[in-house]
């Protein structure tokens, strides 16, 4: 059965996602039970998973309420203290839940063992990448436990991914991070358009995400750390060398500190 992808909202500008195929769903990094709660409710489906990409409480902390309602498992980063009972993931690992098959990427950088999870294609829809907040649109995580080589590995591994899939991070943190991603690049005219787009959703009340890869390479700094443009600028704020993990140092600590 075909798949539909909702973006729940949650406190601020959380998104937990919501995979369903009419009948059964699965959700990442439910921080909150109550929007998932309203929406298994509403669409009259069983809960059959639930996926969590790092240890935050803001993407795990609505685990436990969901339990009683859980018709399956809980599936997390070996490497981190989930809500337990939880199945420990590692790099390349693959599960089967609602008849789908999620391969798991060891991404850490924002967190020690943070993962995503990555859905290929079918016949009817475009590959799904869950990627909590490693990679956001425009922008990525904070380094709270990793390094800027660590991160830059990480992003470089999902920017390697099929360009035609949905990239559904956890936060609406894009007009910032284009803000910032105009600063480092103004000449970027993909950028300046996919802003004004963003600009436009934004407006009307409506989400920029899922994004998707091939998007995020023509317009994410992060993702451009050997873009001439984005050299110069990383190098013009600090950074040690021109190679793509110095520059990448550079963009993080300068994003750290943009306002």
């Amino acid at each position: 059965m075909p798949m539909n992808l909702l973006a729940l909202p949650a406190f601020n500008d959380n998104y937990i996602w919501l995979l369903h195929d009419g009948r059964d769903a699965i959700v990442v990094d439910p921080g909150d039970s109550a929007p998932v709660m309203a929406a298994l409710s509403n669409l009259k489906l069983n809960l059959t998973g639930i996926l969590v990409t790092h240890h935050h409480g803001d993407h795990v902390g609505g685990v436990d309420a969901l339990r009683p309602w859980l018709k399956g498992e809980v599936f997390g980063p070996a490497l981190e203290n989930i809500p337990q009972p939880c199945r420990a993931l590692n790099d390349g690992d693959h599960i089967n839940v609602m008849g789908a098959s999620f391969e798991v990427i060891d991404v850490p950088g924002h967190t020690a063992g943070h993962i995503a999870y990555f859905l290929a294609s079918s016949a009817a829809a475009a590959p799904i990448l869950f990627c909590g907040d490693t990679l956001f649109s425009g922008g990525c995580g904070r380094l709270f436990e990793g390094t800027p080589a660590q991160m830059h590995r990480s992003l470089s591994r999902l920017a390697a991914l099929p360009g035609n899939s949905r990239v559904c991070c956890a936060h609406e943190y894009t007009l910032a991070n284009l803000k910032f991603a105009s600063a480092v690049e103004p000449h970027n005219a993909d950028l300046t358009a996919y802003t004004a787009w963003c600009q436009a959703q934004r407006a009307a009340g409506l989400f920029t995400l899922p994004s998707s890869v091939a998007q995020e390479i023509k317009v994410n700094p992060f993702l451009r750390c050997a873009e001439p443009d984005v050299i110069q600028s990383a190098l013009s704020h600090g950074a040690a060398s021109p190679s793509p993990t110095d520059v990448f140092a550079a963009l993080r600590q300068w994003k750290n500190d943009y306002r």
